[in-house]
């Protein structure tokens, strides 16, 4: 994300920080709303923007690789690296900007506004795939999260390569609802 920073935000994250240090802003949800109202910036950019500029230490202590944060989330569940790579590089062709944040058991997909998937490796044989699509009917192998993950209104279980097929449309139409 720091990477394209200046081809999506025009700055780098220095220079970011350097417009906020012209601020008398102190406090992130401040800092944020500023970037998104004066300068145009997308949530997900302004969010680390900020975070990064209160909390420098963040940017030492996170050398991680995203490849590191996939081995990380698949430790145990060795077996499903394949079906998680394909499920993410879905994500990664979704029309839009997306974004890719890593949690302690799952990665959160984000539109600029709000998230609208998630992956996750959940078991030793399956990986799940939440959508935000609340007043969607689910559809064939799309069913309700029901309470599963209270961020997602709907889950689509994956145990092979062929669950993925079909799904695109169906990973596009939640990023639509979600922009």
């Amino acid at each position: 994300m720091i990477g394209n920073m200046p081809e999506k935000t025009g700055k780098s994250l220095k220079d970011w920080h350097e417009v906020l240090k012209e601020t008398d802003l102190q406090k992130h949800g401040e800092l944020v709303k500023m970037l998104k109202a004066d300068h145009g910036v997308t949530h997900g950019f302004a969010n680390a923007i900020a975070q990064l500029y209160l909390k420098p230490q963040l940017l030492e202590e996170s050398n991680d690789s995203e490849e590191d944060l996939d081995t990380e989330l698949l430790k145990g569940k060795e077996d499903l690296s394949e079906i998680f790579s394909k499920a993410k590089s879905m994500f990664q062709e979704v029309k839009g900007e997306v974004e890719f944040s890593y949690k302690k058991a799952y990665i959160s997909l984000r539109t600029p506004k709000k998230q609208f998937a998630i992956l996750q490796p959940s078991t030793k044989t399956r990986v799940d795939i939440g959508l935000n699509m609340k007043g969607v009917e689910p559809d064939g192998i799309i069913e309700k999260a029901g309470s599963w993950n209270s961020m997602a209104s709907h889950r689509i279980k994956v145990t092979g390569i062929t669950d993925l097929s079909g799904i695109q449309k169906w990973l596009q139409k939640a990023y639509e609802l979600n922009e």
